[in-house]
Order: C-alpha cells, then structure tokens, then sequence
C-alpha cells in the first residue's frame, strides 16, 4: 500500500495538521494490518467494507469494536487515502466512491453546573503556587482544548491585554479572552514556581511552554488529565470528569448567560456553526428540567 506517500500528499500538498496525520497514520495502519486486506485492497471496495463492519461490532469479547466518533474518523481515513490513490491512477477503481461514511452521533456532551465548575477548579489548590489551579482556571475561563492549553508557550499570554493567542484544528488562530480570576492564578503560576522551574534554553524559544512539568519540560497530556481527574475525585464529582468537561461548560455557561452562538463559536474555535449549535440543545434539556421542577403546573 503506498500509505506514506498518501501521508506525504496531506502534509505537503493539503497542509494538513500535524495531529490528523498521525491519526491518518494509525488508523491507515490497523486497516493495512487487518486481514484479507492484503493485495486486495486495490482491487474493490470489499475489503475496506468489511473491515469496517468488524470494527463496527461493540460487546464481543476479545473485539469491543469502536465507538461511533472513531469509526467515523477511521472510515474517513480510509475513504481518503482511496480517493488519493485513484487519482493518481494507482488503483483502477473509485473505491472510494463506494464507501459511505457512518452517521455522526450527536452526543450530547457531559457538562458541570456552575456550582460543580467552582467545586472543580477549587479542588485543583488553593494555594498560589498551583500549577493545577492555573491550567484549570484557564481551561474554563477560555474554553480551550487541552491539546490547545499545552501547546501554549510564554508569549501567546498577554496577562495585560487579558488574552490568549490559540492555535486550534486546522491551525486555525483565535483570540480568546481571559477572566481577571484566570489571569490572577496564572500570573502566580508564571511568577512563583514556573520561574523556577523554566530552564534558560526553554525560555530562549517564545519565552518558554506556559505549563511545564517538574523537569521543566511541557506538561504532558496524560499529567493534565490525571490534575483534573485528582481534582474532580477531591470534589465528589463523577469519574468521567476530563479536561474537555471544562471546555464543554464553558460553552454551555456562555450560552445560559447570553452569549451569542456566533460569539461562542469564534472562542471556541468550531469551522462549523453546526458544531456549537450542539450546546443548544444542551442548554434547551438545563431549561425544560428547570421549568419542570418551577412551575407549580409543569
């Protein structure tokens, strides 16, 4: 299969994203190694077929299948990688043309209430040396992706013009504001323990990652998650709790509030309104449940 020149295509000549290459890689490779792919797969669209109805099984032993987001990304993939070989003549069937892509879910996302936000973010520290505290506060405060909040170096915060400078999806970039109570634990965070921590060769490239781990390199994705998940067991919250779970309540508590879908779209990052319109039916279920504990006739 000619997957690395397909990858090569992306990078070069799509611009894609660093991060979707490599889940094009992955996900490229589980079908290459599936069986009966083999030589087959230039042939028809049988063996991409059944590849993706056996990892569409859930519940069996031993093949749990995938869930219906990743099956949909996988199967993307694939279509993908077919269309490019057809075009360059590689193959001589539009496989491609012959695979549909699995219905997007529209899951409604876990969200925290206000009170259970604050619960949260508190649990992270209290003290002003919190590096957890920091990253928490910010997560909610901008409603950023987790991969989006680590990726930040030094001179993407402006403490004085209370905004973050966020590369997201796409390399897409955005200003996003950022609260006085966020600012004031960050600027702790950058004056206290991170100035200790930063090393002079760190610091050289773009003042430095704004979150680093004890050995002074970036925080790492894992190490994020287990702060929030520490904190969210420390607040009696449930054990889904994810740094997601913030950027989902900051934009279900904007909404609630008043903001504007086109205003919470452009802070999130979403290329598709139809992405953040997912919050309103979030926010349409908040209500009714509200209505029906209110009203004396509900």
């Amino acid at each position: 299969m000619v997957v690395a020149s397909f990858l090569d295509y992306l990078k070069v000549e799509r611009g894609v994203a660093a991060a979707t290459i490599r889940a094009y890689r992955s996900d490229l490779a589980d079908f290459a190694a599936a069986r009966d792919v083999g030589r087959a797969w230039a042939r028809s669209a049988e063996p991409a077929i059944d590849y993706l109805a056996a990892r569409a099984r859930r519940g069996r032993p031993r093949d749990p299948g995938l869930a219906p987001t990743s099956l949909r990304r996988r199967a993307a993939a694939i279509r993908a990688f077919y269309r490019f070989a057809f075009g360059e003549g590689l193959i001589a069937t539009d496989v491609a043309a012959h695979l549909d892509l699995p219905r997007q879910p529209r899951l409604l996302p876990d969200t925290l209430t206000v009170a259970e936000t604050e619960r949260l973010i508190e649990a992270a520290g209290g003290n002003e040396r919190s590096r957890e505290r920091a990253l928490l506060e910010l997560l909610y405060a901008a409603g950023l992706r987790v991969s989006e909040a680590l990726g930040l170096d030094r001179e993407d915060l402006s403490l004085e013009g209370a905004f973050v400078r966020v590369i997201g999806k796409g390399d897409r970039e955005r200003l996003v504001p950022v609260g006085d109570i966020a600012l004031d634990w960050l600027r702790s965070w950058i004056d206290g323990p991170r100035s200790e921590l930063l090393t002079p060769e760190a610091a050289a490239a773009r003042g430095g990652p704004l979150f680093i781990g004890d050995r002074g390199r970036r925080l790492a994705r894992q190490q994020a998650w287990s702060m929030v998940r520490a904190a969210a067991v420390t607040a009696g919250l449930s054990s889904r709790v994810s740094p997601h779970t913030l950027r989902h309540s900051f934009a279900t508590h904007m909404l609630e509030g008043g903001a504007d879908l086109r205003v919470v779209q452009e802070l999130l990052g979403h290329a598709s309104i139809s992405t953040t319109q997912l919050y309103t039916h979030l926010t349409g279920e908040r209500i009714r449940e509200v209505y029906a504990r209110a009203h004396p006739r509900a």
